[in-house]
């Protein structure tokens, strides 16, 4: 091959790359302006005023294509897919409890992204910031609301691999006293104190005592269950395979997902509910793979996001293992219930 054809070959590849990389940059455009637009059939979203405050509501991330899409939006804990209003406030997660939110947030820029936590009042103003080293990926609130925690993906994407690392914060929402990471803490595992360089922890769930959490370690290819004291800054090993937990508003179980032999690898989570006295694990009567951190309803009742046509939509299921999943929302995400 001549240089002159070697050169043609080389010129037409680059044109070649320079059609497919404007395609892609067209099809993204074009699908960004159709999420802007309202989907035929979906939910009807109209601005107004949301506040932490109001009994017997769900709040939630809005995932219906439309003015409004990610914005902060609340039902009637009675109708849960009925009409929302939507807040104006855009998070990625969020959770709140005892008027206090945290909303985790993509700050857009001209190269890339970043990511901060807001603490939000009841009427969703914002009390403090901390940046967010990755992705954000789970959020709490602790029942008095005097504590938020945050999980953040720092290297890969999934909790169904192996190839990731996280990153979990806790925020004191009374003096804006920040612990960056979990993984500062002293790790009491089968009695014996532990240390190893790939610890990474995720999903933390807050007691009423605001001293004591639950969150998931995992090492070495295994996770645990742990308990969590902000006093003392230990955690201490409970139980094995556990992921995302959840503790019961009473106080005496943890729902979460587990990884059962014989999924696939993409999908290779259960739910289940494990009773915090006697150990004893309950399966829940939803037979999917739930990648979510579970929120309880109520005493007997957990509600979780599965995939959707548009993004994902809520699922409740009683916790006591019986019954069938029942879909409540669709387009929907993070919910959290003022009580």
């Amino acid at each position: 091959m001549t240089l002159r054809s070697r050169i043609l070959v080389l010129l037409s590849a680059l044109a070649v790359l320079a059609a497919v990389a404007l395609a892609s940059v067209l099809h993204a455009s074009a699908r960004a302006e159709r999420r802007d637009h309202t989907q035929a059939g979906g939910p009807k979203v109209t601005p107004g005023t949301v506040t932490l405050t109001a009994p017997g509501h769900m709040i939630f991330r809005n995932m219906a294509w439309g003015p409004h899409r990610d914005e902060l939006t609340t039902v009637p804990v009675s109708a849960p897919s009925g009409p929302r209003t939507a807040s104006g406030v855009k998070c990625l997660r969020f959770y709140a409890a005892a008027g206090t939110g945290v909303c985790l947030q993509a700050v857009h820029g001209p190269v890339s992204d970043t990511y901060r936590a807001l603490i939000l009042d009841a009427n969703l103003h914002t009390r403090a910031r901390y940046d967010v080293p990755g992705i954000p990926s789970r959020a709490r609130v602790s029942p008095t609301g005097h504590y938020a925690a945050w999980t953040a993906f720092v290297g890969g994407d999934s909790y169904a691999g192996t190839n990731f690392s996280t990153r979990t914060a806790i925020a004191d929402t009374r003096t804006g006293a920040l612990i960056p990471s979990l993984e500062a803490f002293r790790i009491i595992r089968d009695g014996r104190p532990y240390q190893a360089a790939d610890v990474n922890f995720w999903g933390v769930t807050f007691a009423p005592d605001d001293r004591t959490f639950y969150a998931t370690l995992a090492t070495k290819g295994s996770t645990y269950l742990v308990r969590g004291d902000l006093h003392t800054r230990t955690v201490t090993t409970l139980h094995s395979n556990v992921e995302c937990p959840s503790l019961s508003p009473d106080g005496t179980r943890i729902a979460y997902k587990k990884r059962v032999k014989g999924l696939p690898k993409d999908a290779p989570w259960r739910l289940y509910v494990l009773s915090l006295r006697t150990m004893h694990e309950t399966p829940l009567a939803e037979t999917r793979s739930v990648d979510d951190q579970t929120v309880w309803k109520d005493t007997h009742t957990l509600v979780y996001a599965l995939p959707g046509d548009y993004g994902a939509d809520l699922y409740e299921i009683p916790a006591n293992g019986t019954g069938t999943p029942r879909r409540i929302s669709v387009s929907a995400v993070s919910p959290a219930y003022v009580r």
